[in-house]
């Protein structure tokens, strides 16, 4: 059983896609209003509508009873939320399980990737394993084709998430490199942000093929920087989703703030 702990967009789709697969799972989120609205409406109305939510995917108020006998605990909150959420499932965990972050990004204050975040939290006795990749929760949801990474230092740990979460459409592929997963998911929407940007000035289809490379050669370098293997940013946590991201952009215009 998988605790998803985070009812935004990917933290439904994980757990849709997981109760595909044949993994019960307990959704808990912060905000009790929205998590009423899935329990009434069995559907994510307001960050994934039109995806109904199986029947073993569960709605839990109590953070308590959504890790009560998890197997793995999967931490799907905006990475401004880390710490508190690592502080407060630390007395909740029991030897064994498994804790999984699918969430991207840098903690503002400190710079700290989530795994380090994570060992200051709870401590050496919970390895993380880390979730990225291309993949929108709208498309992950409705089962079309997708790959991710499952990153961990504990091969075991990696290995047994990906066998969880390979079923479907869906293949996840094993990287002992969580330093590297974890920046090419932290930076590859500042990348996007400037293929938008660069969209909207009007520079065309040249100028945001040279951001998506040069912006590439960035992320290798500071990944390299902070440990990272080269070679990783060449996978899915890395060229593949600044492919996906960069692809899309994030749009702005003339006069945006």
């Amino acid at each position: 059983m998988f605790a998803v702990i985070g009812a935004g967009a990917w933290g439904t789709a994980l757990a849709v896609h997981l109760a595909k697969a044949g993994c019960a799972a307990r959704i808990w989120d912060i905000d009790r209003a929205h998590l009423h609205q899935l329990a009434d409406d069995r559907e994510n109305r307001r960050y994934l509508p039109g995806v109904p939510l199986p029947g073993a995917v569960k709605l839990a108020e109590e953070l308590e009873a959504a890790t009560d006998k998890a197997e793995c605990v999967l931490v799907v909150t905006p990475s401004s939320a880390l710490r508190e959420t690592f502080r407060r499932l630390k007395p909740l965990l029991t030897a064994g399980t498994r804790i999984c972050c699918a969430s991207k990004g840098l903690e503002v204050e400190t710079g700290l990737l989530a795994h380090q975040v994570a060992e200051q939290e709870l401590g050496p006795d919970y390895p993380l394993a880390a979730v990225s990749g291309p993949t929108f929760a709208t498309e992950v949801a409705a089962g079309r084709p997708a790959a991710i990474t499952v990153a961990s230092r504990q091969r075991g740990q990696a290995l047994w998430l990906a066998r969880k979460l390979n079923a479907g459409a869906l293949r996840a592929y094993v990287s002992d490199d969580l330093v590297g997963a974890e920046v090419g998911g932290a930076t590859k929407n500042v990348i996007a942000i400037a293929a938008g940007a660069s969209d909207g000035l009007g520079y065309g289809a040249n100028a945001r093929a040279a951001l998506i490379c040069r912006g590439l050669a960035e992320i290798v370098r500071l990944g390299a920087s902070l440990g990272a293997e080269a070679d990783s940013f060449m996978g899915l946590a890395g060229l593949g989703d600044l492919v996906l991201a960069g692809g899309r952009g994030i749009p702005c215009r003339r006069g945006d703030p």
